[in-house]
């Protein structure tokens, strides 16, 4: 492990769910939303089905293939429904 972290940032029930706002991430080596996601789903199975959880990638909304690199603050969140 080469001590590189990102970022997560919980946002609503996402914060609820895993009880934390925000945490530092390892990072080993470049990894992508998915993986996070997976990642996340394995650490807080409450968050399960992690996958349909959504990212924004320093501030920008992100598709699950995205890369993540160390240093990356990485946003966590329900989808949203329009109406």
């Amino acid at each position: 492990m080469n001590g590189a972290t990102i970022n997560l940032l919980y946002f609503a029930r996402v914060a609820e769910l895993v009880g934390k706002r925000a945490e530092a991430w390892p990072l080993d080596g470049e990894s992508t939303g998915a993986q996070l996601l997976a990642a996340l789903g394995a650490r807080y199975p409450q968050l399960e089905p992690a996958a349909r959880l959504k990212l924004a990638i320093n501030q920008t909304h992100s598709k699950p293939s995205a890369p993540i690199r160390a240093g990356d603050e990485v946003a966590v969140f329900e989808p949203v429904t329009g109406g």
